[in-house]
């Protein structure tokens, strides 16, 4: 084991950067969701399902559950989500029946345990939900699922949560919130189409911390039009003044072949990669100075909240979330677009309330495609896993857990990491690799190396860039 992740540091290199910043997957994932079949449908879902209880290692873990909820009161320009805009909040109602329904009908299937520990609430807007909607859903679940304590987070609106809503999340043992923020500067929020308030804001997170709750995230972007290193520079301020226990830094995507709202914001206003970059090196820099550690990729952490304690103890995953405090386990997902990941399969439901209400209707489970892992699979998941996460692998442990011989299996790779050991992004012995502080914002790129699928597909312009 090499240093613990309190004591790395993180350095960008604009060089590296300019060679390395390629289109690639975020592995959330892998293999990702872009290369999930139609022919892997409901039937083969619901089979992996009743196979969890004959497995007697699925059956001392706890499971994760997710629950999409796609409506939003406006849309935001930037947002690749599957997401509804609409003010009829009746509509709602309607979805959270049918949620049941697909709670129901999965339990009914479900073999093994049916303990959680974990549940998080995205979106869309979950705070779109009522008070009374949101204490249905969690009735709903706990219904159906043994509901231990554990990790509940749920994506805040602050535009749609007023304190009264916050304290009904805490009431339901939530006890982690993602609050949206983006930037204050009132001109980019003009061109992303969200007006949102410091002073709503503040009083979201304060209200967070009267009601218990122990970790506040704030989501912040870099990227986005009209953006410059002033006016990011006060946003941080801003936000450093709340003194969140998280903040994801994400990089703006600007893919508007593949997601309609993005079109509405124009090429020419976008910064540019050089003043991107220095966003990016301004904000890293005034994170690790406040005290935040880096976690990976776009996440920050103060020390004490358990994203950094889990990196500590070598403890951190990733999933369809991002980054998990919780270890490795099955997640059932709920509602459009969820994507369940249950032994070696991944499972994605429908996109549209039309067919999710039809498939439930009809009493099917609403899942469209998916993928069953190969052997192959399972191992290079292991190892994307291990570098996105600890930012190190151990050879040797790949070798024990999957009976490979770990230098002619990944021959190839290991033959085309030979230029990131010469820039410096990693190093290689015997036994480990590691990614260097040169190397860690890149870590996707590293990553992307041992990716099966996209070492045969060429057409990356479907992902956003690393950096």
């Amino acid at each position: 084991m090499q240093a613990p992740p309190e004591a790395l540091e993180v350095r960008i290199d604009p060089a590296l950067i300019a060679k390395y910043d390629l289109s690639g997957p975020r592995y959330t994932s892998y293999p990702t969701a872009d290369r999930f079949i139609e022919a892997h449908n409901s039937g083969i879902h619901a089979k992996w399902l009743s196979l969890r209880g004959n497995d007697s290692a699925i059956n001392a873990k706890p499971l994760s559950l997710y629950v999409h909820v796609p409506f939003c009161n406006t849309i935001c320009f930037y947002c690749g989500c599957n997401k509804i805009a609409t003010r009829d909040h009746g509509r709602s109602a309607k979805y959270l029946r049918y949620v049941a329904r697909e709670v129901a009908l999965t339990a009914e299937k479900l073999g093994g345990n049916r303990r959680v520990e974990q549940v998080h609430l995205g979106g869309g807007t979950p705070t779109f939900l009522s008070s009374e909607e949101l204490r249905a859903l969690m009735t709903t679940l706990g219904k159906h699922f043994e509901l231990l304590p554990g990790e509940y987070a749920v994506e805040i609106d602050p535009r749609s949560a007023d304190r009264e809503k916050i304290e009904t999340l805490a009431q339901l043992g939530f006890n982690r919130i993602s609050v949206g923020v983006q930037d204050f500067d009132p001109t980019v929020q003009k061109a992303v189409n969200r007006i949102q308030s410091e002073e709503e804001t503040e009083a979201v997170v304060r209200a967070a911390r009267d009601n218990g709750m122990t970790s506040v995230n704030i989501d912040l972007i870099y990227g986005l039009p009209h953006q410059h290193v002033i006016g990011f520079h006060r946003t941080l301020d801003r936000v450093l003044a709340m003194q969140p226990d998280r903040i994801a830094l994400y990089s703006y995507a600007h893919l508007p072949h593949a997601f309609k709202p993005q079109r509405r914001i124009l090429d020419s206003t976008l910064p540019s990669p050089a003043t991107k970059l220095q966003i990016l090196r301004l904000a890293t820099r005034r994170l690790m100075e406040a005290g935040y550690v880096y976690i990976g990729m776009d996440h920050f952490a103060r020390p004490h909240d358990s994203l950094a304690v889990a990196a500590r103890q070598g403890r951190l995953h990733r999933n369809f979330q991002g980054y998990s405090t919780q270890p490795d386990c099955d997640l059932v997902a709920f509602g459009i677009s969820a994507i369940s990941k249950v032994g070696p399969t991944y499972s994605q439901n429908v996109r549209t309330l039309d067919e999710y209400y039809d498939r439930l209707d009809r009493g099917d489970l609403p899942a469209l495609r998916g993928i069953e892992l190969t052997a192959d699979d399972i191992v290079r998941r292991a190892v994307i896993s291990s570098l996105m996460c600890q930012f190190e692998l151990s050879i040797e442990s790949i070798e024990i857990a999957h009976l490979i011989n770990f230098r002619e299996y990944f021959a190839p790779e290991l033959e085309r990491l030979k230029s990131f050991v010469e820039d410096g992004l990693i190093e290689m012995d015997s036994n480990w690799i590691t990614v260097t502080p040169r190397g860690r914002m890149l870590v996707r790129a590293v990553a992307m190396v041992f990716d099966r699928y996209l070492q045969h597909d060429r057409d990356r312009a479907r992902f956003s860039k690393v950096i």
